[in-house]
């Protein structure tokens, strides 16, 4: 089974990939980290040095790599399904479920993590959350192309692994 969860940045998709990958005893990874580690830059310093454009090719190089392995569960950055027809290679690949959570709940978790977060820091709180809800007006268009779409008090184990169940 290969699982793919998108959504935006603080839905918990990297906690909600871990969970599933001990239950269908699988790999787990973290696009984002993956990308790091081929490049050897933070994402950080991948965007201040190379730009965006970079990342997202080499964020797209990452991701198609997959296409070789058998069974998987990948945590995607949050921008990842909107580049390089992302969504629909996932798609045709394996499994999608976005991960919706309130964008308040996204800016609180934001906020928590925010020397993590370098696209936030030195905003204000209504800056963070306007910032959240251009983003998610801009890439709703490409996660609603997922097959699974779980929101807010929806996003739990028992949800997620029925639609585990349903590909297994």
């Amino acid at each position: 089974m290969k699982l793919f969860l998108i959504g935006m940045m603080g839905t918990g998709k990297s906690h909600w990939a871990k969970y599933l990958s001990k239950k269908v005893k699988t790999g787990c990874y973290d696009l984002d980290y993956l990308v790091e580690t081929s490049e050897e830059k933070t994402i950080t310093e991948i965007f201040a040095e190379d730009g965006e454009d970079h990342f997202r090719k080499a964020e797209a190089k990452v991701l198609r790599w997959f296409g070789e392995k058998k069974a998987y569960v990948l945590a995607t950055g949050g921008g990842t399904p909107c580049f390089s027809n992302n969504i629909q290679w996932m798609n045709k690949e394996g499994v999608t479920i976005w991960i919706d959570e309130p964008v308040e709940t996204l800016v609180d978790r934001a906020k928590q993590q925010i020397e993590h977060r370098p696209a936030i820091q030195g905003l204000s709180d209504d800056e963070i959350l306007q910032l959240f809800q251009k983003r998610l007006a801009e890439r709703t268009q490409y996660y609603s192309q997922a097959q699974y779409h779980l929101k807010g008090e929806g996003i739990t184990e028992a949800a997620l692994l029925k639609i585990v169940k349903q590909h297994a």
